[in-house]
């Protein structure tokens, strides 16, 4: 298969425009096959691809599908930065406002022309919580490798689902984050076993410090993200959940490990129907099409 132009977006990088998650955004093809679209993912040497479809569907939303290298996700954060930023770069405007169809939802986004970039939020609706089963919880931090002294002396693990669930996992503090080192075909038969797209494991952030965060996914052929903006939103919802507040904002810093400083935003609301969330990051477009 022969796709016609691929577009690399750093999405989500840090404040000074350093890092970000490398995405490719392309024009979908509708001859293409799932097995096509999971090829150009390996071959742009990107852990994620994101397909631009034609028209709308029938909400209006525009349709974009993601795949990594081994699988179609549901929905992907980055990638939505990635897209919603190639998708300004092909008009004159300042800012873009309009309508995002992934996964059987639409939503809506926000692109804006930055100095330092094009900064992007979306709307990630509701964000489901609950505890995991001990069994749960004990075979996936297992997997993980963390020793007695790494998990926070206060927070706990939470399984949150903006869509896919995954595994909230605090550590208390840098030194033990940078220390986990995860058996990654251990983790990923874990995931699959109770249905996990994968484990966030983050630092909290104090005040007005940014927490930080590692995400592994190896269940859908991601060893470790650069950045994971929707398992951001999700943990806005869950630190939500565990204050009186009516509102939260955070700011999550991700891909020191893998040499690609990333920084994701997010906010949570409560409402009538349970915790909403947005999500933000700012994108630099390698090469505009």
């Amino acid at each position: 298969m022969f796709w016609p132009e691929v577009t690399v977006v750093d999405a989500c990088v840090r404040r000074d425009g350093r890092g970000g998650s490398p995405t490719a955004v392309t024009d979908d093809d509708p001859a293409a096959t799932d097995a096509d679209r999971r090829a150009l993912a390996a071959a742009a040497g990107t852990s994620h691809a994101a397909f631009l479809g034609p028209g709308r569907a029938p909400d209006g939303g525009r349709p974009v599908r993601f795949f990594t290298a081994t699988a179609e996700l549901s929905g992907c954060g980055h990638g939505t930065v990635a897209a919603q930023a190639v998708w300004l770069t092909r008009t004159a405007r300042g800012e873009l406002h309009d309508r995002q169809h992934t996964g059987g939802r639409t939503f809506d986004t926000v692109a804006i022309r930055r100095p330092a970039g094009i900064e992007v939020w979306f709307d990630q609706g509701l964000v489901a919580l609950r505890h995991p089963a001990p069994d749960e919880r004990a075979a996936l931090v297992a997997a993980l490798g963390l020793t007695a002294d790494d998990p926070h002396p206060t927070h706990t693990s939470r399984i949150a689902a903006p869509g896919t669930p995954r595994l909230l996992v605090p550590v208390r503090d840098r030194a033990a984050l940078l220390r986990v080192q995860p058996r990654l075909g251990e983790l990923a038969t874990a995931c699959r076993r109770y249905g996990l797209l994968g484990c966030f494991v983050y630092v909290p952030p104090v005040g007005d410090r940014p927490g930080a965060a590692r995400m592994f996914a190896p269940a859908i052929g991601v060893a470790e993200d650069v950045a994971n903006a929707n398992s951001t939103g999700a943990l806005a919802a869950h630190l939500l959940d565990t204050t009186g507040a009516q509102t939260i904002a955070i700011e999550v810093e991700q891909g020191d490990t893998l040499g690609r400083p990333s920084s994701v935003l997010a906010s949570a609301r409560r409402g009538p129907a349970g915790i909403t969330t947005r999500v933000g990051g700012l994108a630099m477009v390698r090469d505009a099409p």
